[in-house]
């Protein structure tokens, strides 16, 4: 193949073997990697093992949803509702920006919700409560 005329060069340019190119834009993972993945109900468990009303909270915000089928993220009835916490971004977006948080991860959701929860307690998610009040203040069994 000669370059000259692409590259503007005078002297041809013979490439002898083109580079190799990944043709496949999709990471094949095994099944032990598969197994390995934690589903967000997983993790919202994990992280919130020491404050089991967040467990709860999440569960009736989001059903324990971070993104939509689509991988949008997943906003309430309320479109300014974002994750599986449900973080509001009209009061909590320009707070989160400043505390470093991204509240459209799950990290940075979770991270936040827990900041949130211990200035304010279950506070934020008051409109919700008659899902989660009745485990509110008591020591609930999950995971164990």
């Amino acid at each position: 193949m000669v370059l000259s005329s692409v590259t503007g060069v005078t002297s041809p340019v013979t490439v002898t073997e083109a580079p190799k190119v990944e043709t496949s834009a999709v990471k094949e993972i095994s099944r032990k990697e598969v197994e390995n993945i934690m589903s967000t109900e997983q993790y919202i468990k994990q992280y919130f093992s020491d404050i089991p009303i967040m467990i709860q909270i999440a569960k009736c915000e989001s059903r324990f949803r971070q993104l939509d089928s689509d991988g949008d993220i997943h906003r309430g009835v309320n479109k300014a509702d974002v994750g599986v916490m449900q973080i509001n971004e009209r009061y909590h977006l320009d707070q989160s920006v400043k505390k470093d948080y991204n509240i459209y991860t799950i990290e940075g959701n979770t991270a936040y919700a827990r900041d949130l929860y211990e200035r304010q307690g279950t506070q934020p998610w008051a409109s919700s409560k008659a899902c989660w009040g009745k485990y509110e203040n008591k020591d609930l069994a999950i995971n164990k």
